[in-house]
This record gives C-alpha cells, structure tokens and sequence, in this order.
C-alpha cells in the first residue's frame, strides 16, 4: 500500500498491452485528468442500451461534475482503467473503496465497488474480461480483498463476465437489482479461466496471421528482385487462395498491376479489407506504413525490413518505438528483420517469406528465431523428408526475427490446438519468458512432441532480442525443459532426426530394441549406440549380405511380433550387382511388415541406398503426383540478390536485399541426405492408417532419436499422473507470513540470521540442528555441555564454510578434552577465533550429505534444486533441478535423478538412506517457497541422511519484498 505522499503519483506500472478474445491487441492503462476528451467521445458512442445499464437509467450524455469525477483518481482509493485501441477509449472500469455500510472509505476498509462500460462496437471481444484481471490485480496491490458489483438482470453480459471469472463469489437479488461480492484472491478455477482465455486470445492472434484472407506486400519493388518482390512472387507462386495486392509509394499512378498482382500506391488505396501486410521497406520508412495499415485496419505485420535492435542501441530504440506503435492499432508483429511465414494448408497456400519453394505439405510445425537457421531447417526437412525417410512436410513455418512481438509462446499456443500440426520442431536463441514456456511446453508436449534446439547457449542472446535476464545457467534451464516434456536436442540435425521419427511413427512402449539387418558390423555399431544411449538392445540379428527381401520381411514381423521388444533398428547395406528391382522389393517388404504391427515404431540405418531410400519414399508417400518430364522442385533458399547500378539510390518502398549468407557451420548434404526425390518426386499415396519409415545414414543418430522418443514416451505416461503437493498439518502458514511480514518491515531485503531462519523453517517443520557459537575454548565447551557429547567443531568463515576437505570440520568430539585439543589444533592451523568463526553443534547419525536449495530466478520462477553436499556437485554439476511448486512424484523423480544416486540407494553394500524423510524435505521446501513469495532463496546444506531420519545441519534464508505483479498477475504481452 502506498504511503501518503505517494498517494497520487502515476502508477506507469500499472500500463499494460493485451491480446483480446479475437486476435486483436489493446492497451490497458489508467485514467488520468488529461482523458476528459477522450471519456466524452467515447461515452458520446456508447449505445443508450449500454448506458441505461451502466447507470440503471437514462444518462444520454456525461455532466461536467461526472468527468471530474471519472477522470480524477488518487490511485488508492479510487481507481479508472481504460482500454485503448489507436489512442481512443473503447472500454472503461473504475473502482470506489468503501466501507462496511457502502460509503466511500479508506485503509484499512478492504471491499470496493467496481463497475464496467464497454463500447458496443468492441463487446463480446473479451474486452471487460481483461479489465477485470487489471483491475483486480491493482486492486490487491492496493489491499482491497472483495469487490462487489451491483447489475441489472438483463444485463446478462455483465453478469456472465462476473461468473465467469472463477472467483469465490456470493450472490443476491434486492429492489431488482443483483448484487454480486467475490473475492479476489486467486483460486485454482480463476488461473485455469486466465489461462484458457490467454490460450484462445494468443492462439486466435497467430491464427490470423498465418491464415489470412488477404495480403499486401508493402515495398514490392518496380525491378525484379528484391525482398519486397522476391516476397510477392513467391506468395503468388504458391496459389494463395486468398487476394493478394502489391503496394509501393514510388510506382506511377498508371501502373495497376505488378506481376499479374494488383497494384496500389498505398494500402489506403485498397478497396476492401487487408489482413496481413508483408512490411519490406526501408526502416526509416516503416513507422509511416503502420499508421496506413492501422488506418486501414490491417489486422497483423510481417516485418522482414531490417535495421532495428540487431544494429545497435538506436535500433533497438526504432524496434521499441515500432511495436508501441502498431500495438496502438490493434496489431501483432512477426519480426522486424524476419525471414517470413508460411501454411502450406490447401485452404491458404500462404509462402509469405523469402523462401522461393514452399515446402511440402506435412504435419511438423516449424519455428525459428534465425532467417538462416529456418533455411536450413526449411532445406533439411525437403531433403530428408522427401527422399531417405518418405515424404514428410511442413504445416506452418514462422520465422520471428527479433521477436519484438509474436514469440515461439505464441505459436505454441497455436499449435496446441492445431489439427494439422502432429510435431513441432523449434529453433531458440533466447526464451524472453521461461516460465510461461515451461507452462505452455508442459500442455503441448502432453499433446504433441515438442523438440527444441537452442542456440546461443554458452554466451547471451542476440543483439535484436530483448528478453529478461536470467541468473540460471543453461544446464539448469535445459533440465527444467526436460521437466516440462521438452525433448532438448543440441543441433539442428538431431532437431530434424528427431521430428522426422515423432512425426511418422508411434512412440514405443519401453527402452528395448531389437536390432536386424544384413551387416554384422553395422549391427553391432547399432547395439552399441543404444547402450551408450541407454536402452536394452537385444542382440542384432546378423542376415548376411545374402539376405532377401524375404528374410527382411520375416525377421522384422517376427521381432515386431515379440513382446520382449518395444523398437526396432533395421540396418541395410547394399549387395554387390543389387539393382532398383530390388531396392523396391526391400522397401516394400519392410513397409508391409511394420504396417502389419503399427504399435511399435520402426527406423532404417542404411549405407548409400539411394535406390532403398528413393524406393522407401515410394512406398508410402503423400506427395502430389507429378507429370513425367516435369522439373522438380529445388530446395528451399534464400531470395535471390538484386543488381543494380552502383551508386543508385533505391526508391521508397523498396527493401534492401538479403545476403544470402550459409548458416554458420552448414555445407551442403552429403549424398545420402539429398532426396533422390529431386529427381524423381513420388507418385503413391499412402496407405489409409500406414506409417512412414523413417531412415538415417548413420546408427548414432537413428538410435539418439529413438532414445529421445523412449524418454519423451515416458514423460508421457509419467504425466498422466503428476501427483499432488501434500498437505502437512504442522505446517503453520499464517504464522510464518507474520514473521516475513515483521522481519521485512525492517528492510527491502535481508539475510536471515541463525535465530530468525530457524523459526521461519520451523513453521514449516523443518527443524534445524543448533549450531552455537564458539568464540573462546571456554565457550566451546559450555556450548558442548549445553548440547550434550559427542559434539562437532566447525569453521564458520566464508572461506571454510562447508570445506571439510580442507580440515575446517572436527567430528565425534566425545569429552571436554577432545573439544579443547580440536579448538587448539584449528587455530594453529587456520588462525585466531575472529577468522574462524567456529560453532559447536550436536553429532548427527552419520548418513550420505546432500544440498537442497530454492531460488526464486527474476526469469524462470521458483526453482528447487537438489544435489549431494561437495564435490559431486560442485566439480561435476551432477544437480537436478524441478519448477516449484513440486509434486510427490517430482519430488522422488528429482531425488533419483542425479548421477550420483546410487549413492543413496545403498551402493557397494553401504545401509540405504531414507529417501523417503529427503522427499518429504524437497516438499517442505517447495511449500515455504511457493506460499511466500518473499522468501527468495533458502539454501539447507549440509543435510545428513542416514538409514532412519534426515539432519538439518545448516541453513540460510534470504527474504525480499514480492513483485508488484508475479505469475498470477492479469494477462499481457512484453512491455515496451
């Protein structure tokens, strides 16, 4: 709560952008005494319908004394927030603290009346829904717990955005009025209503941008070439089903066409609507395109024109000024500086990027932050999925650029619900929210594989991309993936292996895998590769080099059939004088015995079989027929480049070309990787109900991909049931949420001290060993009485702290004597009791030492962490880490996880620890954490764990004033 003097300073935090129930964007901001303009033409175009229900009577036009009041606000007490679209209200909401008898009030009075007006152009758009979250988000910020509202019963609308919400709510009917009060502390059905309409709004703004009805490539130059013209050409090229117009400022007034396209001057100049605008313009030039296309009312951006925050500090000022600019119209960026989109759907035939071919239609979802790594991808998936493997194509394809707006969250949110995506493979040089990823990842993964590859990972992000600060390194935040159902490759090659199997077979019930094929040595490279991957290979299955079609046949349905085998690798080299003839034959023996057991998923390794690959592929392909004689298609690429004369300016409304620059660390394929299918493109259709095999030229990678796809299988099943967060009777949240209170009342942040961490865990029931302090021998040994023998005598200092390795720590001190000999022998050795530091503490049953820590992280949230005490950890990073809060069953995931868990499972004949009391601490912590979320970090090390019961030995607790706004905050996009 805010102190008097601050009462009425302007809560610029409270200012927020959001997506809207239709794809739309609009601000969220207070009212301020500069909006009487504003709040009068916007009432002036409320209908009298709307009016008579805001006020429960005729109220034609707003009084002087009205927009006083409306416009004047202490921010505490009585709050206006407006949703704004091109400057202009279109909604409003205000609340009035009051009192228990319904006057106005202030702290500590914690209800308030709230009541809404939205402009009947934009309801049903999920306008008030959005001011609701705002609002009730200020309002907590501001002590308010309750809002009441009184409505009329006709005005069902209103009614139904209250009930909706999903807050704890009470209603009654007096004087035939309703009269509703709820609370405003979130529950598990409020976040579940945010985070659907966050789902449906993002969902349905991405929607728009990939399935548009029309396009404008803004920038189409008067030349061939060009990234403008490059663009509009390979839109046209494609068959987009929708209208398509050309638009450049410098064309002449007579020039109606543009390569068979329509032609305008300006977009304002289009009769008709405009849902997507290709921007491929000079920067300095951009801001004037998007107010034409906010005027016109375009609904979304593709920015390919480059100049923004990967040049630089005024870049980014340029990209920060661009997204402020066409969020004030209502629209959604892909880019600046992308490389484009593409829906290969037969309804869109939308190629509204820079590359010239549009990829075979598919079910891989494709994202990619880099222009140069989506070549690629784009490039490899052409290769690979319509020549080695059979034809597998792409869906839908973003390339965001600098990701100023729409984000790989975004797509994800798409793609969930997307019946042509099956897979989605994504390319991430930096991951500007990580814990509403994770979330997202969590729901889509559930549904649909989801791989990604990040870039990036040893150094920080790229220039053009503005993302939060993260203090987690990257091992960390790649576990917390894995967590979430992410399946984390390290290349794009993996990237495409693994989107390729996920995408044409099923996913395999366990880690066995049958091994067969006519090379005993590519068999045994096989078995080996799958245990050094993990899984349970049986023995290969040597054919010989004489081995037929026939035999391939029998011995794969004859492992497919074995219940001991969850997967098989079928490994094929070529006989000597083997014709096409035969090829085909092998192809279609292997296709005809995995269609006949279509459970379990089969992979080829293969060893220049062109003709095996070519015949794989045409076996079971979905690609459209093709014509004899007719040129195939080449591989995605970049644009062509422009010539022009040296020293020519370029007209406005032309783009500088892109350089067609190779992806760092990309040649050209290898032969086995290049789709014979360039050729000769396939001509069957493929079998109702029959799955693709997929093929790799070498054993590694097929068995990594099938080991991810085991991993990814058992999440899987995993998620089903993910468990609960336990409920403790000892603990005591209220009493610990008084000492945080009364402990931050001294400070903005602070270290607890022994005392203080002590009690706050306590309340959670996690008891801390005493440790007292031992500045003098004599004291030593008073502390040991206190305690009770054996005693340990520890160094406390910075540099000793948990070093036992060092010679800081004396154990099993059984009388007064050891104790005075062990302090003597420390300060000899490492100086006077001041640089020491020493404690004496009570012996602990001996056990296996372990480290438990959370950390609330700025980007990802509340992160528990779980490691064994000294070097296992610290050398070896062996640490496993789980997103708070933690269920029982990641709590004993994340126990097992480490490499060095044997340890605590009785290795080499030692007693087995007590997980169990170690899970129940994981799960104590886990709760303080995620109940206050002012503790920001606690550190409990060492923890002893020994056959019965578990040793607090040490901890430390850090507490901080909470966010404004956290995770449970109202919905917005990325401030700029």
């Amino acid at each position: 709560m805010q102190t008097s003097p601050d009462r009425h300073e302007y809560p610029a935090h409270w200012e927020a952008d959001v997506v809207l129930r239709d794809g739309g964007t609009a601000r969220i901001r207070p009212i301020t005494v500069d909006d009487a303009d504003r709040l009068v033409s916007f009432y002036e175009q409320v209908s009298d319908e709307s009016k008579y229900y805001r006020f429960f009577a005729p109220y034609p036009r707003l009084s002087a004394k009205d927009v006083h009041r409306f416009t004047h606000h202490d921010f505490v007490d009585r709050v206006g927030l407006a949703a704004t679209v091109g400057g202009e209200f279109i909604a409003t909401v205000r609340y009035d603290r009051i009192g228990a008898d319904g006057t106005p009030a202030s702290a500590p009075a914690d209800e308030a009346e709230v009541a809404f007006l939205v402009q009947d152009a934009h309801q049903g758009r999920g306008v008030a829904s959005a001011l609701l979250e705002h609002i009730a988000a200020v309002a907590r910020e501001r002590g308010i717990r309750r809002f009441a509202a009184e409505v009329l019963p006709a005005n069902t609308k209103m009614i139904k955005v209250f009930t909706d919400a999903g807050y704890t709510q009470k209603r009654s009917f007096e004087d035939g009025v309703v009269r509703l009060e709820f609370d405003l502390e979130p529950t598990d059905r409020s976040l579940a209503v945010q985070y659907a309409r966050e789902h449906r709004a993002e969902a349905r703004s991405v929607q728009r941008l990939l399935a548009p009805g029309s396009v404008a490539v803004i920038g189409a130059g008067r030349a061939p070439g060009g990234v403008g013209r490059s663009v509009l050409g390979n839109i046209r090229d494609a068959g987009f089903t929708g209208r398509l117009y050309a638009v450049n400022k410098a064309l002449p007034e007579e020039q109606k066409e543009l390569d068979g396209v329509p032609a305008h001057r300006s977009v304002r100049d289009i009769d008709g609507p405009v849902d997507l605008a290709v921007v491929a313009v000079p920067a300095e030039h951009v801001p004037e395109v998007v107010t034409e296309c906010g005027e016109h009312g375009v609904q979304g951006l593709v920015v390919v024109s480059a100049g923004y925050a990967e040049s630089g500090p005024d870049g980014r000022e340029r990209q920060r000024a661009l997204v402020r600019h066409a969020r004030t119209y209502g629209m959604r960026i892909i880019g600046p500086n992308a490389f484009g989109i593409i829906n290969t759907s037969p309804q869109v035939r939308l190629n509204a990027s820079l590359a010239p071919e549009t990829p075979r239609p598919g079910r891989i979802g494709l994202f990619a932050q880099s222009g140069a790594i989506g070549i690629a991808l784009l490039s490899r998936l052409h290769r690979r999925g319509g020549g080695v493997t059979g034809v597998t194509g792409v869906s839908t394809f973003v390339s965001s650029g600098n990701r100023a707006d729409v984000s790989g969250n975004d797509v994800l949110q798409y793609w969930y619900e997307d019946p042509d995506t099956d897979v989605v493979l994504m390319y991430l040089e930096s991951i500007g929210n990580p814990r509403k990823f994770t979330r997202l990842a969590r729901r889509t993964a559930a549904a649909k594989p989801l791989v990604v590859v990040q870039g990036a990972r040893h150094g920080a992000a790229p220039q053009g991309h503005a993302v939060r600060a993260t203090r987690l390194p990257h091992a960390t935040v790649s576990a917390l993936l894995r967590q979430a159902g992410v399946i984390r490759v390290d290349t794009i090659t993996e990237l495409v292996d693994a989107g390729l199997l996920l995408a044409r077979q099923p996913l395999p019930a366990g880690p066995r895998v049958a091994i067969l094929g006519n090379s005993e040595s590519l068999g045994l490279l096989t078995y080996d590769a799958c245990l050094a991957e993990g899984l349970r290979p049986h023995p290969p299955q040597d054919l010989t080099t004489a081995a037929s079609a026939a035999d391939f046949h029998t011995a794969l349905s004859r492992a497919l059939a074995d219940d001991r085998c969850d997967a098989v690798v079928v490994t094929a080299i070529p006989a000597v004088g083997e014709g096409s003839v035969a090829d085909a034959a092998l192809a279609e023996a292997l296709r005809s015995a995995a269609a006949a057991a279509p459970a379990k998923p089969v992979l080829v390794v293969h060893v220049e079989l062109g003709g095996l690959a070519e015949a794989l592929s045409a076996a079971a392909s979905t690609a459209p027929q093709v014509d004899a004689g007719e040129p195939a298609p080449t591989a995605p690429g970049p644009a062509p480049t422009e010539e022009r004369p040296r020293g020519e300016e370029r007209p406005y409304g032309e783009e500088r070309p892109p350089t067609a620059e190779a992806p760092p660390g990309e040649e050209r394929a290898p032969a086995e990787e290049r789709s014979p299918t360039a050729e000769r493109p396939p001509t069957a259709e493929t079998p109702e109900g029959a799955h693709l095999i997929p093929a790799y030229p070498a054993a590694e990678r097929a068995v990594r991909a099938l080991a991810q796809a085991v991993t990814y299988a058992q999440w899987r099943r995993d998620a089903a049931d993910p468990g609960k967060v336990p409920e403790y009777e000892d603990i005591d949240e209220k009493g610990a949420a008084a000492l945080i209170d009364g402990l931050l009342a001294r400070g903005q942040g602070l270290t607890l001290g022994t005392e203080e961490t002590c009690d706050l865990l306590g309340h959670y029931g996690i008891h801390v060993h005493r440790a007292l302090p031992a500045p003098t021998a004599d004291a030593a040994a008073e502390a040991a009485r206190t305690l009770g023998y054996p005693v340990a005598l520890k160094a406390t200092a910075p540099h000793l702290r948990h070093r036992a390795d060092l010679g800081g720590v004396r154990l099993d001190l059984a009388d007064e004597d050891q104790l005075r000999r062990s302090y003597a022998e420390l300060t000899d050795l490492f100086g006077s009791p001041d640089e020491l530091r020493p404690v004496v503490q009570r012996m602990a049953p001996r056990g296996v030492d372990v480290v438990v820590r959370a950390v609330i992280d700025p980007a990802a949230g509340a992160v528990l962490s779980f490691g064994l005490a000294g070097a296992a950890s610290q050398l070896l990073g062996d640490t496993a880490h789980r997103l708070i809060p933690v269920t029982d069953r990641e709590a004993a995931s994340l126990v097992r996880s480490i490499r060095t868990a044997p340890l605590l499972f009785g290795w080499r004949g030692s007693a087995p620890a007590d997980t169990r009391a170690l899970e129940e601490l994981l799960l104590r912590v886990s709760r303080l954490v995620d109940d206050h979320p002012e503790v920001v970090a606690v550190t409990l090390e060492p923890v002893v764990v020994a056959s019965h019961g578990l040793s607090v030995l040490g901890a430390s607790v850090r507490l901080a004033p909470p966010p404004a706004r956290d995770d449970l905050g109202p919905r917005t996009l990325p401030a700029y």
